[in-house]
């Protein structure tokens, strides 16, 4: 059977190796840009379809079904981002007669829409945060907000990723952002509408990964703590959270799956909580209807490969999981291709030379190699890289290792960023919240111009004479000499 990969980049890589496994034949989708992508290379089909943004190519779903029908494609895996959340594209590939690799178009519109997860939250008993329903004006928001009380998050209704959301602590920032906001909601799903929520000041981001067959079996693989978020974007997450307790552990993830049932859900989401640790308790935030970036940490410690579950689930088969049994610690690193050195802006160009790490317990899901162009239109996300130890502790300084292994030229990383974080005394002894971002202070390990010439912006390629080659080791030894 034929699966085209509705996606790009790493996400794309790391299905095609699974579908590999079991015995699928994957089918690529590129555009301009990513013509000569890790992606296209790895896959064993490719189509173009075109355009360089978004729009005109991964988000264009006629685009898509067009190259499923090309390739003669029987089921489509959306990974995650660009239409892996949007109901329309989940009923059009079902309704061109295809196997959509995710959950039913209902299921993720009852989990998309903000508003109405939260009021079938509340019918299930699972804690939530003082709020409202939608609200569209901002006379209504004012009178409503005293009731939930300052300080307070205004949130978009049809989506999140940070769109739409803002902090608001008097009523006169309520009345300035509120139409900010529904902008920003509008522009980025098509929806300006907003709701209220009581703002917890010191929260824990902690989500819980399900999996759910067509056969009324739920099961809760564990969850991950994902406090440590940049302008609402993860960068590093890890499993199991290091600061709840057992009994908030069974009882967060029974939460979860009480929701996925509650809406009917099947195949893999996550559940997402606010945990306040001061008041010992959790809140439901959300669900995602796909997979997560940060999947790996839980096939780390599951030894379960989730986007197998994934296409079992599609296919229609019966999951029988057993006990959920977890071992061990896993943190993941995002790589992005941005400069820490300068407000993380994005860091586009050809990668001139790449080695990742590898060694026991390692693992590197990538969508790079020495050559690749890496564009200006999409995620800077490009690879991952995932750790598993016995303890915490163990898997924290394997990280460091894989991270201080990590050479890339020709564009810049966050890695120095995060081998800072990694060492930073709140994540050493497992005691941050997502206000970490805001009051981390970033220092780097090595003086700025040393940081330019080693991994930015390497001289020509030295020869040794009579081989036509050098080193690695003598290229960084000639950088150091600067």
């Amino acid at each position: 059977m034929k699966v085209l990969i509705a996606n790009r980049g790493e996400i794309a890589v790391r299905i095609e190796r699974t579908l590999k496994e079991l015995g699928f034949v994957s089918v690529a989708v590129f555009s301009n840009p990513d013509r000569n992508a890790l992606h296209v290379i790895n896959a064993d089909l490719a189509v173009e379809i075109g355009g360089d943004t978004p729009a005109t190519s991964y988000l264009d779903i006629g685009k898509i079904l067009w190259a499923a029908r090309k390739s003669g494609a029987k089921a489509v895996h959306p990974g995650y981002g660009f239409l892996s959340e949007r109901p329309d594209f989940a009923r059009e590939v079902i309704n061109h007669g295809l196997i959509f690799v995710g959950p039913d178009p209902e299921a993720m519109e009852r989990a998309g829409d903000k508003v109405e997860a939260r009021r079938t939250a509340a019918a299930a008993g699972v804690p939530l945060l003082e709020g409202t329903d939608a609200v569209e004006d901002i006379n209504t928001a004012l009178k409503l907000a005293e009731g939930v009380g300052y300080p307070l998050m205004i949130k978009a209704a049809a989506g999140g990723g940070g769109k739409g959301m803002r902090i608001v602590r008097t009523p006169e920032e309520l009345r300035e952002l509120f139409p900010v906001a529904s902008a920003e909601a509008r522009a980025a799903f098509g929806d300006g509408r907003l709701y209220l929520e009581r703002l917890v000041l010191n929260p824990h981001h902690i989500e819980v990964q399900i999996i759910a067959d067509r056969h009324g079996n739920v099961f809760a693989l564990g969850e991950r703590e994902c406090s440590l978020q940049r302008r609402h974007q993860k960068f590093i997450e890890e499993t199991p959270s290091p600061v709840i307790d057992d009994r908030t552990r069974k009882e967060i993830q029974e939460a979860a799956v009480e929701f996925a049932r509650a809406i009917g859900y099947t195949n893999a989401g996550t559940v997402e909580f606010l945990y306040d640790e001061d008041r010992g308790k959790f809140y439901f935030l959300e669900m995602n209807a796909r997979l997560q970036v940060e999947h790996p940490v839980t096939e780390m410690t599951t030894g379960l490969d989730l986007v197998e579950l994934q296409m079992r689930v599609a296919l229609g088969e019966r999951l029988d999981l057993g006990e959920i049994v977890r071992v061990g610690h896993s943190i993941e690193a995002r790589i992005n291709a941005e400069d820490p050195y300068s407000d993380f802006a994005p860091s586009t160009g050809r990668v001139e030379f790449l080695q990742e790490p590898a060694g026991p317990f390692t693992r590197v899901d990538s969508g790079i190699y020495a050559g690749y162009e890496v564009p200006v239109f999409y995620d800077p996300l490009i690879a991952k890289v995932i750790t598993w130890g016995r303890d915490r502790e163990t898997a924290r300084r394997r990280l460091l290792r894989a991270l201080s292994e990590y050479r890339i030229f020709g564009v810049r990383t966050n890695v120095p960023y995060l081998k800072a974080v990694l060492e930073s005394d709140p994540f050493v002894r497992g005691r941050y919240t997502t206000n970490f971002s805001k009051e981390f202070v970033f220092e780097p390990e090595y003086p700025e111009y040393l940081y330019h010439l080693a991994v930015a912006e390497p001289p020509k390629r030295p020869v040794v004479e009579g081989t036509g080659r050098v080193s690695l080791w003598k290229m960084f030894k000639d950088y150091s000499e600067y």
